[in-house]
């Protein structure tokens, strides 16, 4: 026995708004998780002294890309 299930329009209107607000939320969750990745490496590299840095082999002024690499993989 065949069931036919009729949905109306508002019915496809409704899920394909839920779909794209659920696409919306779930890039806005990477958005801020790689957000955080980059300032806890900011913040963790600015607080080092000249001479860890140095040690590392990281010159100050390449902090801020060093982050943006740990965050985005630029």
């Amino acid at each position: 026995m065949a069931t036919i299930s009729s949905r109306s329009r508002l019915d496809v209107v409704l899920d394909a708004g839920r779909t794209i607000f659920q696409q919306k939320n779930d890039h806005m969750k990477q958005a801020l998780a790689r957000r955080k990745v980059y300032h806890a490496t900011f913040s963790e590299l600015s607080a080092l002294t000249d001479r860890d840095l140095k040690d590392l082999g990281i010159p100050r002024s390449n902090i801020k890309r060093i982050a943006m690499e740990a965050a985005y993989d630029r």
